[in-house]
């Protein structure tokens, strides 16, 4: 969907709201989100309030009285937004294949600050989680990259230490998984390969000549089936084996950080890293829109508080 599509489709927040309640409720049955009750009664609100929205439901059971909105306890929950501005924001985060920075957001959509921009797209990339993304096979490109820029105060390029290290895997013509870590050492990489990769289904793997990968595969069925590019030897494809594919993410990735985004903290890379991997997974798919709006809907409200609070 096109930003143009999206504004034919979705011209009025009552559109919207009817639009989220057939994602959430695809039966057409509205049921109370504290309780589950299904006796539910909508409401309209004829005095004018705060509230926006002009009716809103209300639970029926004795016990709970509870009133809601199809928005309520998803991601969209407590928004001060018009859900137009997050149908258009989502329109445009999923058809910008390097990624949109909050600011520009802000100025595309007429959002009044850039803190409400920011906070409106990590909302949108939490319901960008890889989730349950079946296990990859057939022939798989597995490699390493470092993300950083200059250290401050110096002047000159950060050495590994000081980058934050982003672990790829990719299957050729199939999904892509981004995975921000503390290290690439073995430890760490093992259970991610194991976890996301099907060693039954795969016919070949393919890795540079990091040590890592060789000790990673020793002893499972992934040995006879690993393939070494050596970059160090200035080979980039030797036949079928190569990392082209994986590398080719990492490098869209770092385009979109050094164009768009500038500047990405470790604390919210991995919201960054699902948003890419989404997208790309999704590149063909017509119901992408359809997926995010659905995931929003899914998810338990981001809030402000626990976006911005120290990590642990």
């Amino acid at each position: 969907m096109n930003i143009r599509e999206a504004h034919e489709k979705f011209a009025t927040d009552e559109q919207c709201l009817q639009y989220i309640s057939a994602m959430r409720w695809p039966d057409g049955v509205v049921r109370c989100p504290e309780c589950g009750e299904k006796n539910v009664k909508r409401v309209e609100r004829v005095a004018d309030s705060k509230n926006r929205r002009k009716w809103f439901y209300l639970c029926l059971e004795k016990t709970c009285h509870n009133q809601f909105s199809p928005t309520s306890g998803t991601l969209f929950a407590d928004t001060h937004l018009p859900l137009i501005i997050w149908f258009q924001a989502i329109t445009l985060m999923l058809n910008a294949k390097k990624g949109i920075s909050a600011k520009q957001l802000q100025r595309d959509l007429g959002i009044g600050g850039y803190k409400t921009a920011w906070y409106l797209a990590h909302r949108i990339r939490e319901a960008m989680d890889q989730g349950d993304i079946p296990k990859l096979g057939g022939t798989v490109e597995v490699d390493e990259t470092y993300v950083g820029g200059k250290q401050k105060g110096k002047g000159v390029w950060c050495g590994k230490k000081q980058k934050a290290t982003v672990i790829g895997m990719k299957q050729r013509g199939g999904n892509l998984k981004l995975f921000h870590t503390k290290d690439a050492k073995v430890t760490i990489v093992k259970p991610l390969v194991e976890q996301h990769i099907d060693e039954q289904a795969v016919d070949a793997i393919m890795t540079d000549e990091f040590t890592i990968y060789p000790i990673m595969f020793r002893g499972t069925l992934l040995e006879e089936k690993h393939h070494t590019i050596e970059h160090k030897e200035r080979k980039y494809v030797v036949g079928t084996t190569h990392t082209n594919g994986i590398e080719s993410a990492f490098s869209l990735f770092k385009r979109g950080i050094v164009g768009n985004f500038h500047k990405v903290s470790r604390k919210h890379m991995q919201r960054y890293l699902d948003e890419f991997s989404y997208r790309f997974n999704r590149r063909k798919d017509d119901g992408a829109f359809i997926e995010t709006v659905a995931r929003l809907c899914g998810f338990k409200p981001l809030t402000f508080d626990a976006l911005t609070a120290e990590q642990v």
